[in-house]
């Protein structure tokens, strides 16, 4: 069980996510400084305790329109092997000291745990609160006929879209993290998926919205 605290980041997370947002392929915004403010999101627990993971959403209109964005974020109590260029930042944290900030999709532990979420074999956790699911975020799974076991690469392989990140899972199965989020597009698991993880975001101005965060492509 991931233990929510209740203390500041020194530089804060979106502090971080200002400076590094704008260097992403999937940044609608191109050639403007992020205003990013953050609007939901869900957390997932580390089996062994170690490693904190959030799926942020943040909308930003630095482009003139709103455009909401889901970052999956990791934070380790040290650097991450061979991880340099998925390292967003690093922060003071009030409690814990100094933590490494990474994108989360090139983190093993938390592909791993994002695959467990799809199967079923972990629940998804509220953004802000300790020990408590979010019955919010909803998955669907028809891969169940599966005979291995999807498991996390060691290292993920990520390519990016517009969009989208796409993780290799050495298997010729893919995970497609959504990174701009369509509120308008239908959700639940999309023509060709095996499983989806649908969740929800409350806009600046109060306007509730759901969508496909990721989905899970057999081999």
């Amino acid at each position: 069980m991931a233990i929510i605290h209740k203390t500041s980041m020194t530089p804060g997370k979106l502090e971080l996510l200002a400076s590094w947002l704008p260097t992403q392929p999937w940044y609608a915004s191109a050639g403007r400084a992020a205003e990013p403010v953050r609007a939901g999101g869900f957390r997932l627990d580390d089996p062994e305790g170690e490693v904190g993971m959030e799926f942020m959403v943040l909308t930003d209109d630095s482009g003139g329109r709103p455009v909401a964005y889901h970052v999956p974020l990791t934070y380790r109590g040290s650097p991450l092997e061979d991880a340099e260029a998925a390292l967003i930042g690093t922060s003071e944290h009030g409690v814990l000291g100094r933590r490494w900030v990474y994108d989360g999709t090139r983190d093993p532990v938390l592909v791993g745990q994002l695959l467990s979420l799809l199967q079923g074999r972990t629940v998804a956790q509220a953004q802000t609160e300790s020990d408590t699911p979010d019955p919010s975020v909803t998955t669907e799974f028809d891969g169940r006929s599966l005979l291995v076991p999807l498991l996390p690469p060691l290292r993920p392989e990520v390519a990016h879209t517009a969009r989208d990140s796409e993780i290799a899972l050495g298997d010729g199965s893919r995970l497609t993290v959504a990174r701009v989020l369509r509120p308008h597009e239908a959700t639940g698991v999309p023509s060709g998926a095996i499983g989806g993880v649908t969740a929800g975001w409350t806009a600046p101005d109060g306007t509730t919205s759901r969508a496909l965060f990721a989905a899970l492509y057999a081999g």
